[in-house]
């Protein structure tokens, strides 16, 4: 497939806010959140600041990165707009993920303002944490579709499809809710971090620990029983609509899951390190990604027709001609 510029654009895009969102967790993970203090779009009342610290220099960096994410969307509705015609399904895509980008950017001030930032261990920054990583799914899943629409994808079709839109529906909010505890999970690990592996086990099962530490068992249960889900999903649409595109799609989503849950198990074995918790945020945005795409091959093809059945002639009675 011959790639247009517009569909380039968009796959362009798309990466380029992959990378942003994990910087993002590095400014997290490396407890420069507050670098620019509690000042928001300023950062330390300045538009730029002064004599920085290595801290506000990360966090500084996040936002021109995020602001210049901002610039590349707003690019991509224009390009939607003057590329297809209107109410097609790249406008939509596009125009959503203006609006989810916005809200992104939104929650992050709201974060700052708020303190929610650097050892502030409050139910709130864990509320609004994941809430921030919803979003973020969110706002790709509808890059994603940009760019998948851009470069020639069917639109879907809803009606007619029996439970299968329900079923990858259910997948996709699932996947959603894994997200959110995943940011909380993070969250803790910065915190609050293990010096081995056996003390890690024991705050988790500790009623003396933090919440956010009790918390942190929750994630890997319902990230395997999520993923198997949305496995289990891409296979059903593989058999039900066997198009080329949807195999394709099925096969990503369980090699991207099942590479997803060896990074899990290193990242809880290695302690979290830095290094890991992006990996892992990164596989876990290709995964959402991937059912993301493999809902939209899915659906996109009509449901297949009953097989009709042979009517039954009037029986002849014996001796009749």
């Amino acid at each position: 497939m011959k790639l247009s510029r517009f569909a380039t654009f968009a796959w362009g895009v798309l990466a380029y806010n992959l990378a942003v969102i994990l910087w993002g967790a590095y400014v997290r993970a490396s407890g420069s959140g507050a670098g620019c203090g509690s000042h928001w779009p300023l950062c330390n009342g300045q538009v730029v600041p002064q004599a920085p610290q290595v801290k506000t220099l990360v966090e500084f960096s996040h936002r021109m990165t995020t602001g210049l994410a901002g610039l590349l969307v707003i690019g991509l509705v224009i390009g939607a707009w003057r590329a297809f015609p209107r109410g097609h399904r790249v406008r939509w895509a596009a125009a959503l993920s203006l609006l989810f980008i916005v809200v992104e950017g939104l929650v992050g001030g709201v974060q700052v303002l708020l303190g929610l930032t650097a050892e502030d261990a409050s139910v709130g920054r864990a509320v609004i944490g994941g809430i921030h990583l919803a979003n973020t799914f969110i706002m790709i899943g509808a890059m994603g579709l940009t760019a998948w629409w851009g470069s020639g994808g069917a639109p879907l079709r809803l009606r007619g499809q029996g439970l299968l839109a329900g079923i990858f529906g259910i997948g996709l909010l699932g996947a959603l809710l894994v997200g959110a505890s995943g940011a909380i999970t993070a969250l803790g690990d910065t915190l609050f971090p293990a010096s081995s592996l056996a003390e890690g086990l024991r705050q988790d099962f500790s009623s003396a620990s933090h919440f956010l530490l009790q918390l942190r068992v929750i994630h890997p249960i319902l990230a395997v029983l999520v993923g198997v889900y949305a496995i289990g999903a891409g296979m059903l649409a593989a058999a039900r609509r066997p198009g080329p595109l949807t195999r394709w799609f099925a096969r990503a989503l369980l090699a991207i899951f099942l590479a997803q849950l060896v990074v899990g198990v290193l990242n809880v074995a290695l302690l979290a390190p830095v290094a890991m918790q992006l990996f892992h945020l990164l596989m876990a945005d290709l995964v959402w990604l991937a059912l993301v795409l493999a809902a939209a091959a899915a659906l996109a093809e009509p449901a297949p027709a009953p097989e009709a059945r042979p009517v039954a002639g009037p029986a002849l009675r014996p001796g009749s001609n």
